[in-house]
């Protein structure tokens, strides 16, 4: 079973792998946060926050998008770095925590697989009622007939 969360308007998409131990991150900054940037990338907990190792794609709309595996039941802090001078947060993020770095904010994205909601389960009684209204339906016989031979 795969879970997907997201719509086209959040800047993150999660697609849970059916055993629960994965999740694809589409993570996406817009146009109007992207600014008219040539180059942006990726960085955070999951690449030791390097600034040039994953490189996002440019859409038609000018803006910017790369998919990404993660570990489930995780939260990692992000950032995006357009053309290698300018830090931007994603404005749609799970949370947001303070820089212990930069006096700035990181961007969180968690990874928590969604519990599956309970359904309301039919019962399951066997138990018979019984109706006055209904007279019980006539037993076939089952007695063989005979021919004369």
């Amino acid at each position: 079973m795969i879970i997907k969360l997201g719509d086209e308007k959040m800047s993150l998409k999660k697609t849970f792998s059916s055993d629960g131990k994965k999740c694809t991150v589409v993570f996406t900054l817009n146009a109007e946060a992207a600014a008219g940037s040539e180059k942006v990338y990726l960085a955070g907990d999951f690449n030791s926050w390097d600034e040039t190792s994953i490189p996002m794609k440019k859409g038609p709309d000018g803006s910017f998008s790369v998919k990404k595996q993660l570990d489930t039941n995780k939260e990692y802090q992000f950032r995006y770095c357009l053309d290698g001078n300018r830090w931007e947060n994603d404005w749609k993020a799970d949370k947001y925590v303070r820089s212990e770095i930069a006096n700035d904010d990181n961007s969180v994205v968690d990874t928590t697989v969604p519990k599956a909601e309970k359904t309301a389960k039919k019962p399951t009684s066997k138990a018979v009622t019984k109706s006055t209204d209904k007279k019980p339906a006539a037993k076939k016989s089952a007695a063989k007939k005979t021919t004369k031979k």
